[in-house]
């Protein structure tokens, strides 16, 4: 194909002005493949809108006057709105999502045929991209970047939909050859599905002078960061409660989400609270700093893909502490990278002594996730894409 293959990527995960940290892997990642010659990229972005008086309620009334047409950054995202029915509405929110969205992406389309749609987000994403493939004729492909499979394939009114729009797919991808396994236990073709690591920014995520970077935050003795958001499924509070074990260190906390307010009594409640920083919505660009200047990374997820979080740590020169979940075994193959642990406060404690008292280079560290990169992931998706654009 002579002329850039021309996307349409569908994403109910991708940054705003309200929320600048949300799906930015999905912004990351789209933002490379814009920037190939070999692609253009429109970016559709459907934002669920409950109906009055809830509309005039935070968050939705900051999110009712987002623009319905920007650029963001160099990419051309459109935000056009659907109705949803906040906590019940899950199951109908793809045929909800594409009757919404099909007049702009027709009037789209018959401007500038598309040649593939690119669903971010396994759901609703997936069922939304299957039912528009089937109005205009384009293929599409779906992404799964793990509680799309675990959480709404585990539903009963979603995962038929899910598997319906696996079946009809062009394509699937997996953030992790764990994550492409569960899709096949959920039932999906596993010769469809590629797996398709994550990116990274080497050049901003990359290991400092940590004693430095230490006294720049006023901290002394041990320093140990969660990255994501405040939510049970990932487990901070079994990180909060393994600092009663080291009086002298400090812990910061990135993100925000439901379970702030617990966690911060947690805190309380253990008598740390002043040893335990949370940090609130940290914009990414300041995280390198932070995650460097940590002696380690710990979060033991009930369930993940592969969690930028933990890629973004190992290439930071910090070490971390994760749980079996998701492609954890992908990244940690050898202490070198930290450990993985039972979801449970006191192996914790255990692994944190372990690296504590036997701290790796953080140059080694490094060097575990030396093939990540924006670049790499860039080319998997122009050959994919392009594949199928061509069949």
């Amino acid at each position: 194909m002579t002329r850039p293959l021309n996307i349409l990527t569908l994403s109910t995960l991708f940054p705003n002005a309200v929320s600048p940290n949300f799906g930015i892997f999905v912004e990351r990642q789209t933002a490379e493949l814009a920037g190939r010659a070999e692609a253009k990229v429109t970016v559709i972005n459907p934002i669920g809108m409950p109906p009055q008086p809830l509309r005039g309620l935070a968050p939705y009334r900051a999110l009712a006057a987002l623009p319905l047409h920007q650029h963001w950054g160099k990419l051309n995202v459109h935000r056009p709105r659907f109705p949803i029915v906040p906590k019940f509405g899950g199951p109908k929110n793809p045929e909800r999502i594409a009757a919404a969205i099909l007049p702009l992406v027709r009037e789209l389309h018959e401007e500038n045929p598309f040649d593939l749609i690119d669903a971010e987000f396994f759901y609703p994403d997936g069922p939304a991209a299957m039912r528009l493939s089937a109005a205009l004729d384009i293929p599409f492909t779906i992404k799964a970047r793990g509680a799309d499979i675990h959480h709404w394939g585990s539903d009963t009114k979603c995962s038929p939909q899910i598997l319906s729009a696996a079946d009809k797919a062009s394509g699937l991808l997996a953030v992790s050859k764990a994550l492409k396994q569960d899709m096949v236990e959920l039932g999906m073709d596993g010769d469809k599905i590629t797996v398709h690591y994550t990116g990274l920014d080497q050049s901003k995520f990359k290991p400092v002078d940590r004693a430095v970077a230490k006294r720049e935050l006023g901290v002394e003795g041990p320093l140990f960061i969660c990255v994501g958001a405040l939510i049970k499924r990932k487990n901070q509070a079994l990180v909060i409660a393994a600092m009663t074990s080291f009086p002298d260190a400090t812990l910061m906390v990135a993100g925000t989400g439901e379970e702030e307010k617990a966690y911060r009594a947690l805190a309380d409640k253990l008598g740390i609270k002043d040893r335990v920083r949370f940090l609130g919505n940290v914009p990414h660009d300041q995280l390198p700093k932070l995650v460097a200047a940590a002696d380690i990374s710990i979060l033991p997820s009930k369930s993940e893909g592969l969690a930028n979080a933990w890629v973004e740590a190992l290439s930071c020169g910090t070490p971390i502490i994760i749980s079996e979940a998701g492609g954890a075994r992908e990244l940690v193959r050898s202490d070198i990278a930290g450990r993985i642990v039972k979801q449970d406060s006191l192996a914790i404690v255990e692994a944190v002594k372990a690296i504590l008292a036997n701290p790796p280079k953080q140059e080694d560290v490094r060097a575990t996730v030396r093939d990540f990169s924006w670049e790499n992931n860039g080319d998997a998706l122009v050959e994919l894409f392009a594949d199928i654009a061509q069949r």
